[in-house]
């Protein structure tokens, strides 16, 4: 009985590696700096990349509040092309922008500051960063 039970979770191993893992990645931006956000953007990029070519799938969410939201704005994001890229070509991204953040922004300006169309506003960036580790996804802060 007992080698059936190993051969039988030895068989569920072997074919769960085979079918691949899905990992689980936030990514957290705070600074509104080309050269850092750039930087989360090749993360993304280059841990997609490996784990695809492992066999595995990865599911990456951007977590940007306080100067970071800068790469969310229509206006002034430096990279606006490329998460349009990014997001058409990986159906697993998603931009979460900090509604606190987003806020005072607009309170600032005096009028709704307008977000990239991949942004999905979160209530806050900290709280969704805690909640996404809490669900067991990776941490990464370029």
């Amino acid at each position: 009985m007992k080698h059936l039970l190993t051969t039988a979770a030895l068989l569920m191993a072997t074919q769960a590696y085979a079918e691949g893992v899905t990992h689980h990645v936030a990514v957290h931006v705070d600074q509104n700096d080309p050269q850092v956000i750039n930087m989360a953007l090749n993360n993304v990029q280059n841990v997609t990349n490996y784990y695809e070519s492992q066999g595995d799938s990865v599911v990456v969410e951007v977590v940007a509040y306080g100067p970071g939201l800068s790469m969310l704005v229509k206006e002034t994001s430096p990279v606006a092309d490329r998460i349009s890229t990014m997001s058409l070509e990986m159906e697993n991204l998603t931009f979460a922008a900090c509604g606190n953040t987003h806020a005072a922004m607009s309170k600032k300006k005096g009028a709704e500051v307008a977000l990239l169309d991949e942004a999905q506003i979160t209530p806050s960036g900290v709280v969704r960063l805690i909640e996404l580790q809490e669900q067991g996804y990776a941490y990464i802060r370029p």
